[in-house]
């Protein structure tokens, strides 16, 4: 592998690393209490499983991309960080999909089951959840990015490669 190509991996990785460590850690933190005339309540992620799952998933993906950043270049286990790549996709677009599923609820409501919009009363919440939700979806498309070159340098789709 070339110097331009490990750098150019070297910095989608960190990327990745830093979105999704940004992404659970917006999430994670976020929390606001409202008064509605005489009740109270509070909006937290952890009170939203999706938003658990969120967290959790994008702590998984932070891990895995910090320790794949200590992988050797000439190391024969990157055809296992394919696999990797492909869970970690998948996990990441998984969690992303529940997360703004709930999210588009607690920001619109459900006139239909009654469910009343909650951003209007949390608005700090809310945009909390929003940079959470963008570095997340941030993180989904450079682990995508990176399952594609993965598959490109290891398998050679194209066959470009004399043998």
């Amino acid at each position: 592998m070339g110097k331009t190509k490990r750098i150019c991996l070297l910095l989608l990785r960190l990327l990745a690393l830093g979105s999704t460590v940004s992404a659970a850690i917006v999430m994670a933190t976020s929390h606001e209490e409202a008064r509605f005339f005489t009740l109270s309540f509070e909006a937290k992620y952890t009170h939203t499983p999706s938003f658990k799952y969120f967290v959790i998933a994008n702590s998984v993906a932070s891990v895995y991309g910090f320790l794949v950043l200590f992988l050797p270049a000439e190391s024969l286990l990157w055809r296992l960080v394919l696999c990797f790549d492909v869970i970690m996709t998948m996990l990441l677009t998984s969690s992303i999909a529940a997360a703004l599923a709930v999210a588009q609820i607690g920001k619109d409501g459900n006139s239909y089951a009654g469910w009343l919009p909650i951003c209007d009363q949390v608005a700090n919440y809310c945009s909390q959840v929003t940079g959470a939700l963008v570095m997340g979806l941030l993180g989904l498309l450079v682990y995508l990015l990176l399952l594609l070159y993965s598959l490109h340098s290891l398998l050679d789709p194209l066959l470009l490669k004399k043998p």
